[in-house]
């Protein structure tokens, strides 16, 4: 009993003395370090409440934490709204547009009483050409795209394959009837009088004054253009006459057509591009497959041998590059003593042929300083930091783990793509309606630029009454088609509404960019807080994340997009105005524009970076945007070091992915389609430019890369900033241990201290 006793009163006073010192600690004044883990674990263990947390405060060590939060509300339900309401405006913006606008008023040329040429069920059905009856008038080539030529036009079968003037055809009538037969089918409709004096008929523009042989490009009559031992001809002629007996040259006629002789060799170029896709696009199906299947082959090899598969991609990055920068010294030690090879790429201009630019030393001279510079980046890139290299491989190593165990992450940028395209399609579409709203709007239209009435509104019924043409310095002017247009309030404000149009777009656009990042931000961060990796990891993480974003942050998604929506469509305006400008010789406002330019470009830089973190903080614990992206700023801030490097170095990591995919199915591609492959030669196609499937199958690869490392590149971000987070809510203990992998913590743990 004594014993028992005594014992007693011993834990009594054990449990007095404890619960004195306690109450002494609390009424005591505290210096409490935040950022101290010990601090942290010592309030905890007493079981004090840890004081409010301010931003650019490190976590507190929360027992309860798992990872994504799951008891979430709505984040930014006001701007979640106005996004609601926006989108429904955008259909009924569709809607108006589709009512109002009519597509072939932008597909089909349109004649000078604003009917379509090739329209079904009207007169013009068979007429799929536009005819200009003085082409000399049109001294601009987008004035015959714009239909703004201030001549008579006409919807014709087929263009004229000969020359003629009037007063040769009222001679040659009398001869034959055929001459007038042919050159009638150029004049009005139901103009049938041959014997007109040629004064009148040029005054009301019955018929045109003469017709030179033609050929239809882009659903237009103009002139057949054809290089004769190096003179430029019409007809094999270089002069010729109108039905004034005025003597014109083929140089008239190019300089009214100026750039058509460029356009029509476009035209034949896209004809042979087209014929070879024809002829290639199988081999082309073939090396977009194999991209797709070494893409995934590199994936799967990052999950087993990241660090040993990465080092092996610097290392043959570095070698190729040195062998690319021996060749070009060969090749420039051998062009030396070659004539006409130090002739300037200016100089020589554009060519299809690629060969050309090869037989020219200042090629390989640009070709070996970039491959210069390029290399050497590298190195010095792995002689200054290296550190952060191995850091990055870590990343990446960690990165691969984490996919490996939700390889349906892999997948989901196909959703995304598919969200674009709908986007694209319903802007394109809305902008097409939009711009072919309205009436047929009639412009005065004169070659003499002192008419009065010059350009403007006019009605073609009463025109020949009015007194714009009984004025004497608009005698020769016109009621000519111009554009589609109207006087109500929607055709007024079509330009802001076109605004409207590319605003929503690119904010749907960023939007559809915003959920990806958001919802594989979810998905890995509820791999990175798993204490049990892959027992813990949470069924369906990818379709769990993405309903969280959907249900409770539609609003923060649509508020960060929006911000950088407007930031583009500010650059979209700037570059307008630029080209607008362009014609303008002022030093100062090219400055200010450059300026703007650059400014906000940084803008949109920055704001796309706070962006891709604030998406990561809030999938991680469902806060409103502005929140997010403040415990964002201040967690990237208080491991700035790391993140200035080490978010640098990953990137190029993966770019070095990439280009080796895309370089290495190009180099298999480029010796296809040259026919260097001699077991398979007979298999080749016969092409007219190698280089137009083996572009495409090197930018289809890079594309395809890119799809798959964006997963990585989003995967590593959260797992950095996962990371931080980790580091400063646990100290490693065995109360509060880590959640990192043991290597992560190894590796970025020394690279902490080492700061």
């Amino acid at each position: 009993m004594n014993y028992r006793y005594r014992r007693r009163q011993r834990d009594a006073s054990l449990f007095l003395s404890s619960f004195v010192h306690r109450q002494q600690r609390a009424m005591a004044p505290r210096r409490y370090s935040p950022s101290s883990p010990a601090a942290v674990q010592s309030d905890t263990a007493v079981g004090a409440a840890p004081p409010a947390r301010h931003y650019g405060e490190p976590h507190k060590f929360d027992p309860s934490f798992r990872g994504p939060v799951r008891r979430r509300s709505c984040t930014d339900i006001l701007c979640c709204l106005i996004f609601i309401i926006v989108i429904f405006s955008y259909m009924a913006l569709g809607i108006v547009a589709w009512l109002h606008g009519d597509p072939r008023k932008v597909l089909h040329p349109t004649d000078s009483y604003g009917q379509f040429c090739g329209q079904k069920g009207t007169s013009n059905e068979k007429k799929p050409i536009l005819f200009y009856f003085n082409i000399l008038k049109c001294a601009n080539p987008a004035i015959l795209i714009n239909l703004q030529c201030p001549t008579t036009q006409m919807c014709l079968s087929k263009c004229p394959d000969r020359f003629a003037t009037y007063t040769e055809m009222q001679l040659q009538h009398k001869l034959s009837k055929s001459y007038w037969d042919y050159y009638r089918q150029f004049c009005k409709p139901g103009f049938n009088n041959p014997d007109k004096p040629v004064s009148q008929v040029l005054r009301d523009e019955d018929c045109p004054s003469m017709i030179v042989p033609s050929r239809p490009f882009l659903q237009r009559c103009l002139p057949d253009f054809i290089t004769l031992n190096g003179t430029v001809t019409v007809a094999n002629r270089t002069s010729f006459k109108d039905a004034l007996q005025m003597a014109h040259s083929v140089t008239e006629l190019q300089h009214a057509a100026k750039g058509i002789t460029g356009l029509v060799d476009t035209r034949e170029l896209g004809m042979k591009i087209v014929e070879d896709y024809a002829k290639s696009w199988p081999w082309i199906l073939i090396g977009l497959l194999v991209s797709l299947a070494v893409s995934l082959l590199f994936i799967l090899l990052l999950r087993f041998t990241a660090g040993t598969l990465l080092w092996a991609t610097i290392i043959t990055v570095i070698l190729l590059l040195a062998y690319g920068m021996w060749y070009c010294s060969v090749v420039l030690s051998q062009l030396r003593h070659t004539a006409g090879s130090e002739v300037a790429i200016v100089e020589v201009g554009l060519h299809t042929d690629l060969h050309v630019y090869l037989q020219l030393t200042q090629t390989w001279i640009i070709l070996l300083v970039s491959l210069g510079l390029a290399e050497a980046s590298i190195l010095l890139m792995l002689i200054f930091l290296r550190r952060r290299v191995r850091v990055a491989i870590a990343l990446l190593r960690e990165a691969s783990k984490a996919i490996g165990y939700i390889m349906s992450t892999l997948f989901f940028p196909v959703v995304t793509f598919l969200l674009v395209t709908i986007c694209i399609s319903y802007w394109a579409v809305t902008a097409v309606y939009l711009a072919s709203s309205g009436q047929a709007i009639y412009k005065v239209m004169s070659p003499d630029v002192s008419c009065p009435y010059d350009n403007s509104t006019c009605n073609p019924e009463t025109f020949n009454r009015s007194n714009i043409s009984q004025s004497a310095l608009c005698q020769a002017s016109q009621c000519l088609f111009a554009f589609y247009g109207g006087e109500t309030s929607y055709h007024r404000h079509l330009f802001l509404l076109q605004l409207y149009n590319l605003l929503i777009f690119l904010w749907l656009l960023n939007f559809s960019l915003a959920l990806e990042q958001c919802t594989l931000a979810g998905t890995f961060a509820s791999y990175y807080w798993a204490r049990r990796k892959p027992q813990d990891i949470p069924a369906c993480p990818l379709f769990s994340s993405f309903s969280r974003a959907i249900r409770y942050h539609t609003g923060s998604l649509a508020f960060g997009a929006l911000i950088l929506s407007v930031a583009q469509l500010v650059r979209i305006i700037l570059e307008y105005l630029e080209n607008k400008l362009k014609g303008i010789d002022n030093s100062l406002s090219r400055f200010i524009m450059h300026c703007l330019k650059c400014c906000f470009w940084c803008l949109e830089k920055v704001i796309r970076y706070m962006n891709r973190n604030a998406y990561i903080m809030v999938a991680i614990y469902g806060k409103n945007f502005c929140s997010s992206a403040r415990e964002a700023f201040f967690l990237l801030m208080r491991n700035v070091v790391r993140v200035a490097v080490l978010d640098r170095v990953t990137d190029f990591l993966l770019f070095l992915g990439k280009v080796l995919i895309a370089g290495g199915v190009g180099v298999a591609a480029f010796f296809f389609f040259t026919r260097k492959i001699p077991v398979i030669q007979e298999e080749e196609p016969d092409l007219n430019y190698y280089w137009v499937p083996l572009l495409t199958v090197v930018m289809g690869a890079y594309l395809i890369a890119h799809g798959f490392f964006s997963v990585y590149a989003m995967c590593v971000d959260t797992l950095f900033l996962c990371f931080c987070d980790d580091l400063e809510r646990h100290d490693g203990s065995s109360e509060r241990p880590f959640l990192m992998s043991p290597e992560l913590h190894r590796i970025l743990g020394k690279s902490s201290q080492s700061r």
